[in-house]
């Protein structure tokens, strides 16, 4: 994607960033990823430490990990810039409000497969403090 880059960020690892101006609620870009199994998708994130799979409600999920592309290092934030649209086996990114050059995207993970028990360091204030 032209509109975005993959550099450190400061939240964790690596996370995609704004290369110009995204305007208040536009689609950003897809997440790129394996269809599998659910039960599949449970087993490798009980192996990992970073998990980028997304579920969906006939059992089956997204492992980003998997053929990923630039989407799979959107951080968590509890105040995000962006949000994630599950559709049809597609995860799609649309920005919230105006999103700066030079601003990571972040995204509210809601549930996730670390249930709670991995510290949130998104630093944002009102931050729940874990994922």
């Amino acid at each position: 994607m032209d509109n975005v880059e993959v550099k450190p960020s400061r939240i964790h690892g690596n996370g995609v960033f704004a290369r110009k101006t995204i305007k208040a609620r536009q689609k950003i870009g897809e997440l790129a990823g394996q269809l599998i199994p659910i039960d599949e998708a449970r087993r490798r994130a009980s192996e990992l430490e970073s998990i980028a799979i997304v579920e969906f409600d006939d059992d089956t999920a997204l492992d980003a990990s998997v053929n990923p592309n630039e989407f799979r290092y959107v951080n968590h934030s509890c105040s995000p810039n962006t949000y994630m649209r599950r559709y049809a086996h597609r995860v799609e990114f649309y920005s919230l409000r105006n999103i700066k050059p030079g601003e990571e995207l972040t995204c509210d993970y809601g549930e996730t497969h670390h249930e709670g028990q991995l510290p949130c360091r998104c630093g944002a204030r009102g931050c729940k403090g874990a994922i």
